[in-house]
């Protein structure tokens, strides 16, 4: 009888652990997300060169050289950090998030090590713009 509650307990542990790994977004659900927000101004390739970069007074960075300017490390606790708008102090033209905020959380390492609940669509915009580095 132990033996069957353990047997049971194990495969629901793994149907579990499948669920959450399938669950985790990716590159590709981010690069919807940057499509939907972020094009305008960074461009389909994100180096920049949207259609409203011509019109503002500083122009947007390119997404694609993040990594190098942090000396070959992407930086994930910043790079959330500017997307949520807790530091985006220096960058005037950089607009609100919010709807990125909404929705489920999930676990993700911003680079400390520890699993911080993180909402969804943050951690796939993250996980897109990480795949388009220059130096890859």
């Amino acid at each position: 009888m132990a033996g069957q509650a353990i047997a049971t307990g194990f495969i629901a542990a793994l149907g579990l652990a499948g669920c959450i790994a399938a669950e985790m977004p990716g590159a590709s659900d981010g690069r919807a997300l940057f499509a939907q927000n972020c094009t305008v101004c960074h461009g389909n390739d994100a180096r920049g060169d949207g259609p409203m970069a011509r019109s503002m007074s500083e122009p947007p960075k390119d997404l694609t050289l993040i990594e190098a300017r942090h000396g070959g490390t992407f930086p994930r606790a910043k790079v959330l950090s500017i997307i949520d708008g807790y530091t985006r102090l220096d960058m005037p033209n950089m607009p609100e998030f919010g709807a990125l905020l909404e929705g489920d959380l999930i676990p993700f390492d911003t680079g400390d090590g520890k699993m911080t609940p993180t909402p969804r669509k943050l951690v796939a915009l993250v996980e897109y713009l990480e795949s388009i580095q220059a130096e890859r």
